[in-house]
């Protein structure tokens, strides 16, 4: 699960150290990477059909790993269209970073890019005063509903903003993973930063369905080692529960029953143990709307 120190600021200081050591840790972006590689261009091919160029938006694209792997499977599946990507992303720290990761990309010289250092509802807020109103043929949002305030509201602007035959790419945490159990779990005590509700997969596929709008799922199966979790000594288990719960120091931060049920919990109900290790499950889903 990706987060933000607030839903303003973006990721920055020290939840940017605990957001990086969690991607390293998890293998999230490969997961997603994987499943862009493997179910996606067959639809990516039905996007760009009959287009003279393709017109792509990413919401919340962080340090633009996944965004890059996206455009490049496009480029593989469609060769002759010309792609032009607006990314919306507010941390200063992650655009930079996503900047440096094209300049060092060959294959994307001839992309040409539109940088929002804002919030999605601030491109919203800025998309809605404008009297044309750009459309996308692909708009993706990866782990980013968290941060909205009105779930609903959201997809169905953005689906306002499709272009014919166009797709929203959502992918979030699988209904019943790991993830789901701890935070409805837990909500009292994990919802109170810049979360302020948790969603699955299965709660925002009832909005798209509320909303009539037709969709297809891909369930990513997905695991990471989460062993070092139960280590009180250990630095990184705790870096790591940081990020999983949202809390600046785990072990200071919550008190001593809250941290044993969470603890037992992560254990007995959100992970399986193989070969001595502790492995979190951490199922990913893929949600394609279409148009």
């Amino acid at each position: 699960m990706s987060s933000t120190e607030t839903s303003e600021a973006g990721y920055a200081g020290s939840y940017l150290q605990r957001f990086q050591n969690y991607l390293k840790v998890s293998g999230e972006q490969m997961a997603v990477s994987n499943c862009v590689t493997k179910l996606l261009p067959e639809e990516f091919k039905r996007i760009g059909a009959g287009k003279s160029q393709l017109e792509v938006l990413g919401l919340g694209s962080g340090g633009g790993e996944i965004d890059i792997h996206i455009l490049k499977t496009l480029q593989s599946v469609l060769p002759s269209l010309p792609i032009r990507a607006e990314v919306v992303e507010p941390s200063d720290d992650l655009i930079k970073n996503f900047q440096d990761l094209v300049a060092r990309t060959s294959s994307l010289k001839d992309v040409l890019f539109e940088w929002h250092t804002v919030t999605s509802a601030e491109y919203e807020k800025n998309v809605t005063m404008k009297k044309d109103i750009k459309r996308f043929d692909l708009i993706h949002m990866i782990q980013m509903l968290y941060y909205v305030d009105d779930y609903a509201a959201t997809i169905k602007f953005f689906h306002s903003l499709l272009k014919n035959n166009g797709k929203i790419l959502i992918v979030h945490e699988a209904a019943n993973s790991g993830w789901d159990i701890l935070w409805k779990s837990y909500r009292k005590t994990l919802c109170t930063n810049s979360i302020s509700d948790y969603l699955s997969a299965g709660d925002i596929k009832v909005h798209i369905d509320n909303l009539g709008l037709k969709y297809d799922e891909f369930v990513v199966p997905h695991a990471y080692d989460i062993t070092d979790c139960f280590d009180l000594d250990s630095e990184a288990g705790e870096l790591l529960l940081d990020f999983m719960t949202e809390q600046e120091h785990f072990h200071r931060s919550l008190t001593p029953e809250i941290r044993k049920g969470i603890l037992d919990l992560l254990r007995s109900k959100c992970s399986t143990e193989k070969e001595g290790k502790v492995m979190f499950n951490s199922d990913l889903s893929c949600i394609l709307v279409y148009a």
